[in-house]
């Protein structure tokens, strides 16, 4: 849930099974190379670069990655709702010693993510489960499991993250390790906003706010155990983050020295 644009559903998604009478349509959209995911309306759900399928096209979702500024070798990464997969096969490419989880409760996405998406099949690096967020991390098999977490649960109505309760968050800390981070794509401009900031301070030691980028979007970086600051070692390290991925990471550590 990013930015409003004009849904039109392509002909391609009716490659994708019939979708539960619950959930919203899955429509598509395309414009300028890049093509976009709609749950029924305007609001943009997730976006890929036809051209480029394994890069993080929006601004947010390249925040969503700040974490890389403290964990530079997780073992161990979790994706809550999953778009058009855009942070699951970027933690795939990026991280090759890693597994990464992703959890997405609608059958439909998973399959429009296979079909237009270029999400790659499950193998013994990546599980795509169908599953609700809330079970997933109550599970007592997955406390203390990763190193990191990235939480984007937004339905179509784009009201605010689906489960933003102190409850939720505790258990999404149980899943991290000692040191382990979550990172949470958040609407600034809505009053769910300081709930759910209430509820991270609540569940986690520290909790750090990135700048809003498309007109709204805000992500939080959400730490289990309080980190130490060091800037001029953080600058180091966006730097070298920078080189190796193109991604603005030391953007990153502008915005978190001016929260």
């Amino acid at each position: 849930m990013l930015i409003k644009r004009k849904s039109i559903e392509k002909e391609e998604s009716s490659r994708a099974p019939t979708r539960k009478a619950k959930f919203a349509p899955v429509t598509l959209s395309e414009q300028d190379g890049v093509r976009y995911l709609h749950f029924g309306t305007e609001w943009v759900q997730g976006a890929m670069r036809i051209r480029k399928p394994d890069w993080l096209e929006l601004e947010y979702a390249q925040q969503m990655m700040a974490w890389m500024l403290f964990i530079s070798e997780p073992r161990q990464i979790a994706q809550l709702g999953l778009g058009t997969a855009a942070l699951t096969k970027f933690c795939y490419k990026t991280f090759p010693e890693a597994t990464v989880t992703a959890v997405e409760l609608n059958e439909s996405v998973i399959n429009i993510c296979y079909a237009m998406f270029k999400l790659p099949p499950n193998d013994a690096r990546l599980q795509v489960l169908e599953m609700d967020a809330l079970e997933f991390v109550n599970d007592a098999a997955n406390h203390g499991r990763f190193d990191v977490l990235q939480c984007d649960l937004y339905d179509a109505t784009a009201r605010g993250p689906v489960l933003d309760t102190a409850e939720f968050y505790a258990a999404c800390n149980a899943c991290l390790t000692d040191n382990g981070i979550m990172t949470v794509n958040l609407f600034g401009d809505h009053p769910s906003y300081s709930k759910n900031i209430k509820a991270m301070k609540h569940a986690f030691d520290h909790v750090i706010c990135l700048p809003e980028v498309h007109d709204g979007n805000v992500v939080a970086i959400c730490f289990k155990t309080r980190p130490t600051l060091d800037y001029p070692s953080l600058k180091e390290r966006a730097a070298a983050i920078q080189t190796a991925t193109k991604l603005p990471a030391k953007s990153w550590v502008r915005g978190m020295q001016a929260s």
